[in-house]
C-alpha cells in the first residue's frame, strides 16, 4: 500500500490507520485476527489509548514477532501529571510488547484546566520529554475535541502530531486547525471518520477524507472485511461527485437537529450536566464495550435528572440544538442500553 510521510516525524505511514477502540468488545483471538487482517492489507499505523480497556494488550498480541521497524505505533494517555504518564508509558510498552512507542499523545486536551495541568511543573509534558530522552517514545503528540485548544496546543510548537475529529459533518477543523497544522508540518490523524459510528456510508466518508493526502483517518475496526472496504475505497481513488456532495448535504440536514459537534460552547451548565457526553451516548454505545461505556457515561447521564430546562445551553449552542429535549432523548436511549446489558 502506498505510504505517506507523517509530517515532521518523517515516519512512513499507511494513508489509513487502525483505530483501537472497538476491539475492546472482541475476544483476544477475534481482535488479533482483525488487527492482522489490517496489517495484511498494508496498514502499518496503529492508534489506540491507555483508556481503551485491553486494546493495547490485544494489539501487542497481534504484532508479536513482527519486525518492529515495519510498524508505527501510537497511543494516548489522559494523565495530567508526570508520574502518572510515565507509569502509563511503561504500561503501554509492556502491553504492546515493544521497546518504544512511535507517537505518544496527550489525550483530549480540550479545556484550560487540562492545558494548564499538563504544562505545570511535574506535569504530563515533562513526563513525555523524559520518556523521549529515555528512548521510550519517539515523538510527542496530542488529541483534542475542542478546536480552540487544538490551535493552542499546535502554537506551543512542542508537538509532532495532532488528532482531531474530522468528517463531512464535523468540519470545524478546516477553519484554523488543519491549515495551521499543515503550515507547521504536523502529522494529522482524523478521528471519528465515520462520526463516531453515527455515519453509515463508508464510501462517502472516506472519499471525503481521501481528497486530502495530508490527513490520516483512523477508523475503528471490529469486523472482518471492514478495513478491506476502506482500503478498496482508497485504491479506487474516486473523486467526490455532484451526487456525492448532494447526498452529504442531505445527511447533514437530516442530522442538523441532533448532531453534537462537541464544541462545548454550551458549557458551563448551571446544573453541572456534561452535555456533550450525554448527547454522544449513541456513539459510546456503538464504539465501546458495555463495561467501559457504563463506567464512563452512567454518572454523567444521571445528572440529566437535574436539568431545569433553563435554556442557557440553547442560547450558547452555535448549531441551535434543542439541548434539553436531546438530553431527555439520550437519557432514555441510555437507560434502555443499561437495562439490556445489566
Amino acid at each position: 500500500m502506498k505510504r505517506t510521510i507523517f509530517g515532521k516525524t518523517g515516519l512512513s505511514v499507511s494513508p489509513i490507520a487502525f483505530g483501537g477502540i472497538p476491539i475492546m468488545r472482541l475476544s483476544t483471538p477475534e481482535a488479533v485476527k482483525i488487527v492482522k487482517e489490517a496489517l495484511d492489507l498494508g496498514i502499518n499505523f496503529i492508534d489506540t489509548a491507555t483508556g481503551y480497556a485491553d486494546s493495547q494488550v490485544k494489539i501487542g498480541e497481534a504484532i508479536r514477532g513482527l519486525p518492529r521497524k515495519d510498524l508505527v505505533l501510537a497511543t494516548k494517555s489522559m494523565a495530567n501529571d508526570k508520574k502518572t504518564i510515565l507509569e502509563h508509558i511503561d504500561n503501554s510498552l509492556k502491553q504492546m510488547k515493544t521497546d518504544y512507542i512511535d507517537i505518544y499523545q496527550l489525550h483530549n486536551v480540550s479545556s484550560k484546566e487540562k492545558f494548564d495541568a499538563i504544562f505545570a511543573k511535574d506535569g504530563a509534558f515533562e513526563g513525555l520529554m523524559l520518556a523521549v530522552k529515555q528512548g521510550k517514545i519517539r515523538f510527542p503528540g496530542f488529541s483534542a475535541h475542542v478546536m480552540e485548544f487544538a490551535v493552542k496546543m499546535i502554537k506551543t510548537d512542542k508537538f509532532f502530531s495532532v488528532q482531531i475529529p474530522y468528517n463531512f459533518i464535523d468540519k470545524q477543523a478546516e477553519e484554523e486547525v488543519l491549515p495551521l497544522a499543515k503550515k507547521m508540518n504536523l502529522g494529522i490523524i482524523a478521528m471519528k471518520p465515520l462520526g463516531g459510528g453515527l455515519l453509515d456510508d463508508a464510501n462517502l466518508c472516506f472519499k471525503f477524507l481521501f481528497k486530502d493526502d495530508g490527513i490520516v483517518p483512523d477508523p475503528g475496526i471490529e469486523k472482518p472485511g471492514q478495513m478491506k472496504e476502506i482500503v478498496d475505497i482508497f485504491n479506487k481513488a474516486e473523486k467526490l461527485t455532484k451526487a456525492d456532495l448532494a447526498e452529504m448535504e442531505k445527511i447533514k440536514k437530516e442530522t442538523s437537529k441532533s448532531w453534537c459537534h462537541r464544541c462545548d460552547y454550551c458549557q458551563p451548565c448551571p446544573q453541572g450536566i456534561g452535555i456533550s457526553t450525554v448527547l454522544l451516548v449513541k456513539s459510546f454505545i456503538k464504539r465501546m464495550n458495555a463495561e467501559k461505556a457504563v463506567a464512563m457515561v452512567s454518572e454523567v447521564v444521571k445528572k440529566v435528572e437535574s436539568c431545569t430546562e433553563c435554556g442557557e445551553c440553547i442560547k450558547r449552542c452555535p448549531y441551535s440544538l434543542d439541548i434539553p429535549n436531546l438530553l431527555k432523548e439520550n437519557r432514555l436511549v441510555w437507560k434502555e442500553y443499561v437495562k439490556k446489558n445489566s
